[in-house]
């Protein structure tokens, strides 16, 4: 399968600038780059899909450029509700270097990295306005959808100005690197048909761009850390046990479709976890493809297997197996309390309001409900301190079977 047919089959191709982009991909070596403003120091799976899409044609024989937007980050993208919230430019300098280095991770080094803040920020106003504006009907931008949604509500003059900055990227990175392909999500359309008809109009050469379907989740919200949800690139903010249990429990209609995007297994592995996933849904073969691509891809194998590890020790209940940093890691987000000294099991469960009274905690310990450390407890005098404790620093308490409970000895 060419890598056309490929992109397609995997659903990546919404819209394309010009039918000639087919016969470019699959018979010619091109650079082409994707861009995203720095607005935190971590990327999130959102951007994910637009990293494994341009791995894709990086592994064809494409040349891969990341345009980290040191300029656009300075002024936002517009919003189809409200103007973005101003960063400072120190702030900008530390998400990208965070942002610079995993993609290069990610890349093992073999993609281009650059801020166009290099580019722009020399550049008078009215050397802009001559250059770049003398180009752009304003009719033509007033129909852009994004800037059209926001007529109503008010747009400002930077917002509005945002197509421009990029659309000069385009061409300042035709003109340096002979990057001839634009390809972003589908809400930047009308980002890559400015810096197209840039070219055009004033070198009078012809560039070409394709976006990609948004990246939604079972309720149709954006992966991105806007909508409140996200989930991060970077394990120290999103722990590869976190990522693996949101991935392994994606819904099953999801599933398939993004393995498409976000993995690179072939057509027959994929169509192979889709009829496993329709014959044996139980088994969850397909999540769990999901992710151990993604996690391997982003973290790697020994990070992959510790995410598992922890899982299926919680799964069991034999807790003891794990670490404190898987402990850590485990239990991230549970409530948690710190006693500094020993104490019987009864009043430990009050204090925590594990229990709302003795009287329940003596009725949750007689019906075998409360576990210390996946042992079943079994007298309410049990004392719980640090001898009992995990390395001597944590205990964990389960009632029921899902809700636990972590107590850190200081």
């Amino acid at each position: 399968m060419k890598l056309y047919d490929d992109l397609m089959w995997r659903g990546l191709i919404k819209d394309i600038s010009s039918p000639e982009l087919e016969q470019k991909l699959n018979d010619e070596k091109i650079t082409f780059y994707w861009g995203t403003d720095p607005t935190a120091d971590s990327l999130h799976l959102g951007h994910y899909s637009s990293l494994v899409t341009a791995k894709r044609l990086a592994n064809y024989g494409h040349h891969p450029i990341l345009l980290v937007g040191g300029a656009t980050g300075l002024i936002g993208d517009p919003r189809p509700t409200a103007e973005r919230e101003i960063i400072s430019k120190d702030v900008i300098l530390k998400n990208l270097e965070g942002i610079s280095k995993q993609v290069n991770d990610i890349f093992d080094g073999k993609a281009e990295v650059v801020n166009n803040y290099d580019w722009t920020k020399d550049v008078s106003f009215l050397d802009f306005l001559r250059d770049v504006g003398k180009y752009i009907n304003i009719n033509y931008m007033l129909d852009k959808d994004i800037i059209r949604r926001r007529l109503d509500t008010g747009i400002t003059f930077a917002e509005f100005s945002y197509t421009l900055i990029q659309g000069n990227d385009f061409l300042h990175l035709f003109e340096e690197k002979n990057c001839v392909l634009q390809v972003q999500g589908s809400d930047q359309w009308g980002n890559i048909t400015t810096g197209i008809d840039l070219i055009r109009k004033k070198l009078d050469k012809t560039v070409y761009g394709f976006t990609m379907p948004l990246i939604l989740d079972k309720f149709g919200n954006k992966f991105g850390k806007s909508e409140g949800n996200a989930l991060w690139l970077d394990k120290n903010k999103t722990s590869s046990y976190e990522l693996y249990q949101y991935l392994i429990n994606v819904d099953d209609e999801m599933v398939i479709h993004y393995l498409k995007v976000f993995t690179f297994l072939s057509k027959e592995q994929i169509e192979e976890l889709e009829n496993s996933n329709r014959e044996h849904p139980e088994l969850r073969e397909a999540h769990k493809a999901l992710a151990r691509e993604i996690i391997t891809d982003l973290h790697g194998k020994e990070e992959y297997d510790k995410a598992v590890r922890i899982s299926e020790a919680l799964f069991s209940g034999d807790i003891k197996t794990l670490t404190t940093s898987e402990i850590e890691i485990g239990f991230k987000g549970v409530p948690n309390f710190e006693i500094s000294s020993g104490k019987v099991l009864i009043d430990v469960l009050v204090e925590t309001q594990i229990a709302s009274s003795k009287r329940e905690a003596r009725e949750f310990i007689n019906g075998g409900a409360i576990s210390i450390n996946g042992d079943i407890a079994r007298s309410e005098d049990i004392v719980v301190d640090s001898n009992l404790a995990i390395d001597n620093k944590f205990v964990i308490i389960r009632r029921g079977k899902k809700k636990y409970y972590l107590i850190k000895f200081v």
